[in-house]
């Protein structure tokens, strides 16, 4: 199976998303807006909580830094939820560490600065105890500035043009 193609910023937590869901069966994968309030097994709700410029790739690519947030929300069943979502989060962050969601080396670096930290989650008057593993991961979005060559490199000597800025007395390189 060939590497996924990423186009847009969103596109990562989709596959975050569909990297989650066979490795555990019974956990509800999605975005804040898809929480139901209902919190039988766990949840893990994926965000993008910033999208900063990065520096371009040896290609070319416009490098974007995202900083990804899972929060794992779980229920309260056993009285000790604060440490299942803790555990949650360990598991978490044993994933993401080397993970590249199935996007190729190429447009997506490692994951960087992986912490987890103790949290809440509010979904109308319920408090739900979590915690949220937060990291950084780099994508190069557009073609490789090498797909797209402009041209046939030329050169010219000055002294041997009457008119540098006229591309037809260029030479090309061999």
């Amino acid at each position: 199976m060939s590497p996924s193609v990423i186009n847009k910023p969103s596109e990562l937590i989709i596959a975050i998303g569909e990297a989650l869901r066979p490795i555990y069966p019974g956990l509800k994968v999605g975005g804040y807006q898809d929480f139901d309030g209902v919190v039988d097994d766990a949840w893990v709700l994926i965000a993008i909580q910033r999208d900063a410029a990065g520096t371009r790739a040896n290609d070319g690519r416009i490098a974007h830094v995202l900083t990804i947030s899972l929060q794992g929300v779980v229920a309260g069943k056993s009285g000790h939820s604060g440490f299942e979502a803790c555990n949650l989060a360990s598991a978490l962050k044993d994933i993401v560490t080397d993970n590249r969601w199935d996007v190729s080396g190429g447009q997506c670096d490692l994951p960087m600065s992986i912490e987890a930290v103790p949290s809440t989650f509010t979904s109308g008057e319920q408090v739900y105890d979590a915690w949220t593993v937060s990291f950084s991961q780099t994508l190069y979005f557009g073609p490789p500035l090498l797909d797209e060559p402009t041209g046939t490199p030329k050169f010219a000597f000055t002294s041997q043009v009457s008119n540098i800025d006229d591309p037809d007395q260029y030479t090309a390189l061999a």
